[in-house]
Order: C-alpha cells, then structure tokens, then sequence
C-alpha cells in the first residue's frame, strides 16, 4: 500500500476514535437536594386557643321574711352622738377626788364648795398646770370650765341639776334649819346650818367631804 493509502486508513481511525470517546463521556449527576441547616428537623405545632371558663353562677339570695305579729323587732342600735355639753379638747380623764371645803363661814350657815379634781400629769400640762398631776378639768376662768365639770361629773341624784350630789351624815339636804340646802343656782356649792360631815359624789360615785362643826 502506497503512503496515500496508509494516511487515509490512519485519518479514518482518528475521525471514528472521537465519535467513540464523545459518546462514553459520563453524563453529569444530577443536583443532590440541599441537607437542612440543622440536623433537627422543624416542625410547625398550632396553637390552641386557651378556652375561656364559664362564671360561676352566684345564688339568688333568700329574702328574709317579715316580721308575724307579736314577733320581737330588731333592736335599733344607739348611736353615739359625741356630746360633750361644750366642753373642748382634750376632754377630761375619769375624776380622781372632790375637793370639798368651806367656802364661807357666815353667821347662819357656812357655804361649802366642792372641785373635782383629775390625776393626769399630761392632761393637766395641756391645760396649762405646769408640773401638777392633780389638777380641775379647766383652769380657773377657762370659759369651758363648767360645761368640763358637769362632762366628768355628771348629775345631781336629788335635785336632776348638773353637778354633784350634795349629803350631810349620808342623807340629802332637806333645807330645813340645822340641816343642809342645795345652793338656789350653782349645784357645787351647799348650804350648811348644822354641824356633821358633808360629801359631794359624781354619778360615778367618787366622793369628797369636809367636816363641819357649828
């Protein structure tokens, strides 16, 4: 065979070599799906709404029947008015004593006076007794003095007027001579006309006497 021949049997050897290796090439593996970022798998949970609880039904409240006849009523409650008879702050404490003496010492009958008196060092610094822890209810001329007297004190058994009450030898004043009679205007001070021991007492029953020898 001349080279002529040997080129194109060597040519057509080449041409059909590359259609073979063409067709063999691998084809390209197709994209593999992308993993999760994480190796927890998330899933969406719903949430449920929180139901809402019923009321609780309140019972109807039991009328309270009236009163049959002859039934007791209630009794009322008594209200505390707070009436101090004008007498201001600081009201007095409890009385301690009465102070009774003789007044006045007349030809015919002696007068006698009587002064409650409290034990309260801080109540009677308040009123202007400096350093006294027995003291009146009010200073002397104080113009709430006997309206404090008659708060702490109270009223006369005998006569119902405020102030105390007056006895000589443990009895009223009748008023009769040799006896004793309870001042026509001021229920703290007494007539004396016989000698004894007299007493002026609260309606609390703190008492104070004076003896008188005629």
């Amino acid at each position: 065979m001349n080279r002529f021949g040997y080129g194109l049997a060597f040519a057509a050897l080449i041409l059909a070599g590359c259609h073979t290796i063409t067709e063999e090439l691998p084809t390209q593996p197709s994209q593999p799906p992308k993993a999760p970022a994480s190796g927890v798998l998330k899933v969406s949970i719903p949430v449920l709404p929180t139901p809402t609880p019923a009321p609780t039904p309140k019972p109807n409240p039991t009328p309270t029947p009236a009163p049959g006849p002859g039934a007791t009523p209630a009794p009322t409650p008594t209200p505390n008015p707070g009436d101090t008879g004008g007498c201001g702050q600081p009201l007095p404490p409890p009385i301690a004593r009465m102070g009774a003496k003789v007044h006045i010492r007349g030809p015919n009958r002696w007068t006698l006076d009587v002064t409650p008196q409290v034990h309260d060092l801080e109540y009677c610094t308040k009123i202007g007794f400096v350093g006294r822890i027995d003291c009146p209810v009010r200073m002397e001329g104080a113009p709430d003095r006997f309206a404090c007297e008659v708060y702490a004190i109270g009223y006369a058994a005998d006569t119902k007027r405020p102030g105390p009450t007056w006895k000589r030898n443990g009895h009223y004043c009748t008023g009769e001579a040799g006896d004793c009679e309870n001042h026509e205007e001021n229920q703290f001070l007494l007539y004396a006309f016989g000698g004894g021991y007299y007493e002026a007492c609260t309606d609390d029953g703190v008492c104070g006497g004076v003896q008188v020898d005629r």
